[in-house]
């Protein structure tokens, strides 16, 4: 019956805007697709009946959103799972190419620094994409997603830095506990890419990890090293989403 519905542009933004906002304001999925097939079917109905979207949704879709969320409950469960997951995602973009570099090794700084930036980093996602599902203005909602992209970055740059100024106790792996770790990384990723259906977390880490430890290999100047690693990184990894996103919109 889905399929065969009819609805204005208008209409279908806000319900996707509408599913953004829940699941930014953790809901949970399965009640949320329930809200939102139902109210498409009122909107269709009242589409049909030549009556505009503020008939069932009222002059404010911010205010409508809101007064849906409030009437769920929390997923705490599903929330601190994916906490979870996303903290060890972020883990494993350190992991491998310090493997490749040797033995892990870490000051709890840096790794209660990763913990604390990934926490930041999902408040700041989930806060960022219910202001976006919010507003139509095309330039605040492209400074908020600027601002998602550089904060991860500028902490983890200041977390290089304060880890060098501050002294803290540094924990060893050794060949072992480097082996063990690894292997749990990987079968993490392996198994995280195979439930969400996606090739893009694999494909990031090999762009951030292989073409800077290939170019090391080579007899190439440490600033060329540099510049080529990461136009191949940042190129692919641009590439890939872009063919990413045209596969999916081709489905």
């Amino acid at each position: 019956m889905k399929n065969e519905l009819k609805l204005s542009k208008k209409s279908q933004e806000f319900l996707e805007n509408l599913r953004v906002y829940l699941f930014s304001s953790g809901k949970q999925w399965d009640e949320i697709e329930g809200i939102v097939n139902e109210l498409e079917t009122h909107l269709s109905e009242a589409e049909k009946d030549g009556k505009s979207i503020e008939k069932i949704i009222g002059k404010s879709p911010k205010e409508y959103m809101e007064m849906v969320s409030n009437e769920m409950v929390i997923d705490y469960r599903t929330w601190f799972k994916y906490i979870f997951l996303i903290i060890l995602g972020s883990f494993s973009f350190t992991i491998f190419p310090d493997l490749l570099e040797g033995n892990l090794t870490y000051s709890v700084l840096e790794i209660i620094g990763h913990i604390v930036i990934g926490a930041i980093f999902i408040g700041t996602v989930f806060t960022g994409f219910k202001y976006i599902s919010t507003t139509n203005q095309f330039l605040k909602q492209g400074l908020v997603l600027v601002g998602i992209a550089i904060l991860p970055i500028t902490l983890f740059v200041g977390l290089i830095y304060l880890n060098r100024a501050i002294d803290t106790p540094v924990i060893h792996f050794g060949n072992t506990g480097s082996l063990i770790i690894g292997v749990i990384s990987a079968l993490f990723i392996i198994g995280f890419s195979i439930w969400a259906k996606s090739w893009t977390l694999i494909t990031i880490i090999v762009l951030l990890t292989l073409p800077d430890y290939l170019l090391k290999l080579t007899t190439l100047q440490y600033e060329a090293q540099f510049i080529i690693s990461t136009i191949i990184t940042f190129g692919g990894i641009a590439i890939y989403l872009w063919i990413a996103s045209k596969w999916e919109k081709s489905k």
